[in-house]
């Protein structure tokens, strides 16, 4: 389990708003690095670009972990976001016992399963937010909500066909224990949080779990315009998406989260590219 020193202010609800607001609410008035809000039910929890993350109550993982990281250069705060992603993936394969790399990231902000049938599933959604990264007193939180034991009969019919959960996944007929997934999850979030302290990130880790790794896929972008390109992989510096792009120098680009709304796989052919990696 993960040791106290790890959290410094933990606290479970029932029912609440949203675990983004009630960490961002705790590091106002001054919580040590790092607390954790879990919460069996959110009434007002938020997905990323306004959209709303909603599951039954005791059916979905629902949590948000804040940090002060004086610790952790201002363009580097988004391997936080990565760092919990990658521990609720390890987490919810060693529960459910899936095979590694089962739970895949789908960039920016997915974790996500690939079925034999090549259909994307969404099992859980990140959002990370942050305030004052170029001050004295940065603070970032980063929520996850995780479809964790939700039977796939019970899933909402206008979202079944793109979403599953860990016990889905797991065959269906055995239960998940959202305590057993916490705590795993904490467990690996702690040694990652460690060793990004001391400077070191999974690069590695992080591309290889990369659903988009060479593979065409179609960008939504703010400004309402969509384009299909391939992404070649991602970037280890700046977090984002590597696609090609043959007006570029080099025949690359890299794509910021905060330039698109949605990303999806394409089914229109691209030119073959190589795939970037680390």
């Amino acid at each position: 389990m993960a040791g106290p020193s790890f959290v410094g202010r933990r606290e479970s609800f029932e029912s609440i708003g949203s675990t983004n607001d009630v960490v961002r609410a705790w590091l106002d008035e001054g919580a040590p690095e790092v607390c954790l809000a879990v919460a069996d039910e959110q009434t007002a929890g938020r997905g990323r670009s306004g959209r709303t993350w909603t599951a039954p109550p005791g059916a979905g993982l629902l949590l948000s972990v804040g940090f002060r990281p004086t610790w952790l250069p201002a363009d580097r705060t988004w391997q936080l976001a990565a760092n919990v992603a990658l521990a609720m993936a390890e987490a919810g394969e060693a529960v459910a016992g899936l095979p590694k790399r089962s739970i895949r990231l789908k960039w920016p902000n997915d974790l996500v399963v690939e079925t034999l049938q090549g259909d994307v599933l969404k099992l859980a959604g990140v959002l990370g937010e942050t305030t004052g990264l170029d001050g004295p007193d940065p603070r970032a939180i980063v929520g996850i909500g995780v479809n964790a034991d939700w039977p796939a009969a019970d899933f909402p019919p206008e979202l079944a066909g793109g979403m599953t959960s860990l016990r889905a996944v797991a065959g269906d007929s055995t239960r998940i224990d959202r305590t057993d997934v916490l705590e795993a999850f904490l467990d690996r979030l702690e040694a990652r949080t460690v060793t990004l302290r001391d400077g070191r990130f999974d690069a590695a880790g992080w591309v290889a779990r990369q659903l988009t790794n060479g593979r065409p896929v179609r960008l939504d972008g703010g400004d309402g315009r969509s384009e299909v390109v391939r992404a070649l992989g991602v970037d280890v510096a700046t977090g984002g998406l590597v696609v090609a792009d043959r007006s570029a120098a080099d025949g690359q680009r890299t794509v910021l989260s905060g330039e698109i709304v949605h990303l999806r796989l394409a089914d229109e052919p691209v030119e073959p590219q190589l795939t970037v990696g680390v």
